[in-house]
């Protein structure tokens, strides 16, 4: 009777609940340890070995960071690379001009030779990792300042990046987790000339635009397929037309049997940011002050954007990812505010922070964690509107290139006209190309727009915090319109056009530069944005050691539970099934865990720019001429729904089924669950993904591309 109460106290004390099988985004090398034998419940038939190996070939090994932001997946032994449509945005974009439009019309290569080189565009392959965790804390102490404590960190973290890059060969990234409390080193080896290969057009790859972002049922091909080249020997090269395509050590199989629901899944993938242990106090600010300045200001430079890109295709496909880029996170946030709202988010982890600081307060544990929650508290307490500030400027800094341009280029080309002759012969070129790369692309009516709109806003929603000191000074001058203070400004600076800097190259004078009104506006906002003073500084870092503190103790007090760490853009794996959403009156599917082309067609809207669709596609539809792709009930898939735990950074991960092959490819999630960075909803979180039998029927029925279907390994 003793152990029942006992159990029953610490059950009522410490309400957390175990980690749920669609719960958590893993590291690999725990699989063993930590997930395999749940994984075999639900369908897995692989071992651990297959999934991540150092010595051997493993799934693993197919798995790429593309582009520094998204997720690949290599699916052919001549480094062909899957991602989503969105991922490789800005590349096809980059490639596309009014006469070879790419994003609008879509690019199929008939062979290696015709594939494009987008300038720069990167895939990292994770190598291997290891647990340094002891050896870097037993390097610190209590006494320590966070000042103290991160340099010490960083020096070690030096040592164990020279002792595995070999030489080079190698990029080393040492992590933190669990707010500090565990270290681990990753190995990576990056390739960079990677050439676009295919793409849908813009109306399949994006269907649905803003409107369907984020949301269930969707219908979106959101898929595009890159190479990876390396030199003769297979090792990352620069780009050059003697390259060969590169030979993976493994490529995943692709599989056309389809699934079920409730059928295995798990997702491989470089998930970028989640925060499941945020504070009730961080999550009320984000809600109440981040988020809402952030969407604002997100909103207020897309719309001045697309005044422009609507009128003019070239300026269209210019701006193509940075407006989708802005879009994308103003839906996002605006769901993220609404979610944590309905769910009551902050509620529910101040509940836990009320168990906690029982625990915490207990005479073994108040010294070392007793005033944990309320130093966390009185941080963003004093931090609120500091942080509406941040977002606002953040969201200038998103929308407007002369927010940063001008203070990037103006500190180079200061140092330029203080330099001696021989040493400007020596930088003059890097500086001609800087400029040419920042201006090829610019369209300055829009850019000028913009940056008044945004101006306008800061002045009027950010003053709390204070301004920047020169726009608080142009404020209150011109009763905060900045249009004439930015038209005259943009009149007189050398930063207005690539020419009027190219003049000053050859006659520098740095005095004119520094009373230049774009690089003065521009250096006194990036100032502010970087500024912080000493208490500020001192807030922090109570702030950073109470967090590590809280973490610590919630998995002190709980030590039976399984954790797993935040998303930080490592490589991770998440399980769960084939899971269906409540019945849904605007999905056409007999059950709401896919979406069909009949779906598609019926939300079809000529001449619409979200939902517009081509003729061909329309064509192989009405004559259900859907090839060897089609569902064995006769109905082409487009997308379905799993209970992976994902977030931004899997987009373009792929889905595998327990026989290692893969089924779809993540492209998003689902607005209900927008919470989810935060706390996880077994009830509502799903992951989108465009299913791998309607990117197989685009590739060879509707763009004709069979030879690219032939390089695949497809399981019947």
């Amino acid at each position: 009777m003793k152990t029942k109460n006992s159990w029953l106290i610490l059950f009522l004390l410490f309400p957390f609940t175990l980690v749920r099988a669609d719960e958590g985004m893993w590291f690999l090398m725990h699989i063993d340890r930590l997930n395999h034998r749940d994984m075999q419940k639900m369908g897995l038939q692989l071992t651990s070995e297959e999934i991540y190996s150092i010595n051997h070939a493993s799934l693993k090994d197919a798995i790429v960071q593309f582009a520094g932001g998204c997720t690949a997946e290599v699916v052919s032994k001549d480094g062909l690379v899957l991602t989503n449509h969105h991922c490789g945005y800005e590349a096809i974009a980059e490639l596309s001009t009014p006469e070879h439009d790419y994003l609008t019309n879509g690019f199929w290569a008939p062979s290696p030779s015709e594939e494009l080189k987008p300038q720069s565009l990167t895939v990292r392959f994770f190598v291997r990792m290891d647990d340094v965790t002891k050896r870097i804390l037993t390097k610190l102490n209590d006494q320590m300042s966070e000042e103290e404590r991160e340099k010490v960190i960083n020096q070690e973290i030096a040592l164990i990046q020279q002792e595995n890059d070999e030489g080079g060969k190698y990029v080393v990234s040492v992590k933190s987790f669990y707010n500090g409390n565990e270290y681990y080193y990753f190995v990576y080896q990056d390739y960079t000339d990677v050439r676009l290969v295919g793409a849908p057009p813009n109306s399949i790859g994006k269907f649905g635009g803003d409107t369907d972002n984020w949301e269930w049922p969707r219908h979106t091909g959101d898929f595009s397929l890159f190479r990876i080249y390396a030199d003769k020997d297979g090792n990352p090269a620069e780009y050059n037309p003697s390259n060969v395509p590169l030979k993976p050590k493994y490529h995943l199989p692709i599989s056309l049997k389809g699934f079920q629901e409730n059928d295995f899944a798990m997702i491989l993938g470089y998930p970028g940011r989640t925060n499941r242990w945020m504070p009730a106090a961080g999550i009320d600010q984000n809600v109440n002050f981040a988020y809402p300045a952030w969407v604002e200001a997100s909103k207020v430079g897309m719309d001045h954007m697309k005044k422009y890109m609507d009128g003019n295709q070239q300026v269209k496909l210019d701006y193509a990812s940075k407006y989708a880029q802005v879009a994308n996170y103003w839906k996002n946030r605006q769901g993220m505010i609404n979610a944590l709202k309905k769910h009551q988010t902050a509620d529910t982890k101040r509940a836990e922070e009320v168990t906690f600081n029982q625990w915490a307060n207990k005479k073994r544990n108040r010294e070392r964690y007793g005033t944990v929650i309320a130093t966390i508290d009185r941080f963003y307490q004093n931090t609120n509107e500091q942080s509406r500030h941040d977002n606002y400027l953040m969201g200038m800094l998103r929308s407007s290139t002369f927010v940063s341009l001008p203070y990037v280029l103006g500190k180079g080309l200061v140092l330029f006209a203080h330099s001696n002759e021989a040493k400007r012969t020596e930088v003059l070129p890097k500086l001609k190309r800087a400029i040419e790369a920042e201006y090829e692309k610019l369209y300055l009516p829009l850019e000028q727009d913009v940056l008044t709109a945004e101006l306008n806003l800061y002045a009027a929603k950010a003053k709390a915090a204070g301004l920047a000191s020169l726009v608080d000074s142009i404020a209150n001058q011109n009763q905060g319109d900045f249009q004439s203070y930015v038209t005259a400004a943009f009149e007189q600076s050398l930063f207005a056009s690539k020419e009027k800097l190219e003049a000053y190259l050859n006659k520098p004078d740095a005095e004119v530069l520094e009373k230049d009104p774009l690089y003065r506006l521009s250096t006194s906002l990036m100032d502010r944005y970087r500024y912080t003073d000493q208490a500020q500084q001192q807030a922090e870092a109570d702030f950073q050691k109470a967090f590590r503190l809280m973490v610590e103790g919630m998995r002190k007090a709980n030590p039976k539970k399984k954790y797993y760490p935040d998303a930080n853009s490592t490589l991770r794996l998440t399980y769960g099934k084939i899971t269906a959403l409540p019945a849904d009156p605007r999905n056409d599917a007999q059950e709401n865990y896919y979406t069909t082309l009949k779906g598609t067609i019926a939300k079809y809207k000529p001449h619409d720019e979200e939902f517009d669709l081509p003729q061909h596609l329309i064509d192989l539809y009405e004559a259900k001429d859907f090839g060897p792709y089609a569902d064995k009930k006769g109905y082409m898939p487009v997308n379905f729904l799993t209970n992976n735990d994902i977030t931004g950074g899997n987009s373009g991960s792929p889905v595998i089924n327990g026989q290692g092959e893969l089924i779809g490819i993540a492209f998003d999630g689902n607005i209900e669950a927008m919470a989810g960075d935060v706390i996880f909803d077994h009830q509502l979180q799903r992951t989108i993904a465009v299913d791998i039998r309607y990117v197989l029927f685009l590739i060879d029925k509707f763009a004709g591309a069979k030879h690219l279907v032939d390089e695949m390994t497809l399981v019947q």
